[in-house]
């Protein structure tokens, strides 16, 4: 997949997301979604600042230029255009999704962005409940990111079952195909009604009969793994699952 990698826009993008998420954006942060050391890091980003794509603040957080904000929510559309045909089109497996358009987002043209488009007539959010952005350039009304309402699933702490609407499933967790098979198995998807229960330092996440046991902390942050007919998160990576009280 390297060959297909352009370093910039895999930046861009990243930055992107942390701001999408409210996350701090910090050069240890962009290490940590991409698997790579600081000194790379800090290489890639001086580089970026000499081009006029983003400025290192006081604080040591990153803000991007005018520049650099067009060109990242310009790669997020494609990705996130790919991804809807990926799902809705081609019917790739939810779980490879991300991953794939993650190659696609660097060689996507916009005259290619506008056939997907026409083609998909309504889009407005990714697969996984993200707003598509940019989508103004497009001649489409544009999309805000909206996190009113949206809290992880850490902030249920009641004891009793909880109904709830998953609304959507961080970019970190995207990238881990067999946590997201598991999560699809038990039926957490954006749009989905789920039953949440409090119970044993988790959340129990039901939806017709599949059941999820998400673990405290990690409710919030962490990769999945199977455990016996259930699906645990754990803290190997650092997604948010974001739910809302139904309508």
């Amino acid at each position: 997949m390297t060959d297909l990698i352009d370093t910039t826009e895999m930046y861009l993008r990243t930055i992107f997301e942390l701001e999408e998420e409210g996350v701090p954006v910090l050069r240890a942060r962009i290490a940590e979604r991409l698997g790579q050391s600081g000194p790379t890091v800090s290489e890639t980003v001086a580089r970026m600042e000499r081009d006029g794509l983003l400025s290192v603040l006081p604080n040591r957080s990153l803000e991007l230029s005018a520049e650099g904000r067009t060109r990242a929510v310009r790669v997020m559309r494609k990705h996130r255009l790919a991804e809807r045909l990926l799902l809705d089109v081609i019917g790739l497996e939810f779980e490879y999704v991300h991953s794939e358009a993650c190659r696609w987002e660097h060689v996507m043209s916009e005259r290619v962005e506008r056939k997907i488009v026409a083609l998909l007539h309504q889009v407005s959010d990714s697969p996984y409940g993200n707003p598509i952005p940019g989508l103004a350039e497009l001649g489409l009304p544009e999309q805000e990111v909206v996190r009113a309402g949206l809290a992880p699933l850490t902030a249920l702490t009641g004891v009793e079952p909880c109904l709830v609407v998953v609304r959507r499933l961080g970019e970190p967790l995207q990238q881990d195909p067999v946590a997201m098979a598991h999560l699809t198995a038990a039926g957490i998807k954006p749009g989905e009604r789920v039953s949440v229960t409090r119970e044993d330092g988790g959340w129990r996440v039901a939806r017709v009969g599949a059941a999820a046991a998400v673990t405290g902390d990690a409710a919030q942050n962490g990769a999945v793994r199977d455990v016996v007919g259930s699906v645990l998160i754990t803290p190997a990576s650092a997604p948010y699952v974001l739910v809302s009280m139904p309508r």
